[in-house]
């Protein structure tokens, strides 16, 4: 079910293999949206790409490592090429880390948080702003975290990453939304996607982990993916036009505590 009208939206996601990527391009696709999507992996972005095909949709897609500036901007002009604007860029590519002390985090792995989490945002950004600014503006919504929020005890070099993607989120809110360029964050609790089942493997039985995890909940469960998905399409959406700056938290009410 979807929130709102994408007919013909111009719709930039990245990290769309899988997880809230994949699920958010299903939905927009749905709502009669036209796709660029993103991805390291290629054959997930195939696969998505295809089924979205042979239900109508208009998809372009490339192999992006949003690490790189070089592919960050590829994808946009892929998108501009195919489609001749875009309207929402979903800057959603991310990775997580094994859970270590903080005095155990070397720079190695600060360096990969960083890399990926920041610099795809900010790369990201970058290009899709500069796009907008030709049009008459445009929407960005960024995936950060609760570990952007609060304290994140043992992944530090994470939630460094997901607080930067916030800080980045308001400052381009500032700086272009007397553009018409809306920029916002999503901000989820644990949710059930791959990449956070595969985070959890090597370190204790995972249905441990997600019992004592959801234990920390309010709501005393863990998200699904299709709850934080509704919130990104709504901030997305075409017709919510006076939200910007914000860092959304989709987290049963975790923040509340």
């Amino acid at each position: 079910m979807t929130l709102a009208d994408y007919s013909d939206k111009v719709v930039l996601i990245t990290g769309a293999a899988s997880g809230f990527g994949k699920l958010l391009a299903e939905r927009v696709a749905e709502a009669g949206a036209r796709l660029a999507l993103g991805d390291l992996n290629e054959d997930g972005l195939n696969e998505i790409a295809e089924t979205l095909r042979k239900r109508g949709a208009p998809v372009v897609t490339r192999r992006c490592d949003v690490s790189k500036e070089s592919d960050c901007k590829a994808l946009v002009e892929a998108a501009v090429d195919e489609f001749g604007r875009l309207d929402i860029a979903v800057n959603n590519a991310g990775i997580s880390q094994d859970m270590i002390p903080l005095i155990d985090t070397d720079e190695a792995l600060l360096d990969r948080q960083h890399n990926v989490n920041v610099k795809g945002v900010l790369f990201g950004m970058k290009h899709q702003i500069r796009q907008m600014l030709t049009q008459d503006g445009g929407v960005i919504l960024n995936t950060s975290s609760m570990a952007g929020v609060g304290g994140a005890p043992y992944i530090g070099a994470y939630a460094a990453s997901k607080h930067a993607v916030i800080g980045l989120t308001k400052t381009a809110a500032v700086e272009y939304g007397k553009k018409n360029i809306r920029v916002n964050a999503v901000c989820p609790f644990f949710t059930m996607t791959p990449m956070f089942i595969d985070s959890g493997k090597g370190h204790m039985d995972n249905d441990t982990a997600f019992k004592a995890l959801a234990q920390s909940s309010p709501m005393k469960r863990l998200a699904q993916p299709e709850e934080v998905v509704s919130v990104m399409l709504m901030l997305c959406a075409p017709e919510n036009t006076f939200m910007n700056g914000q860092a959304i938290a989709v987290d049963g009410g975790m923040s509340a505590v």
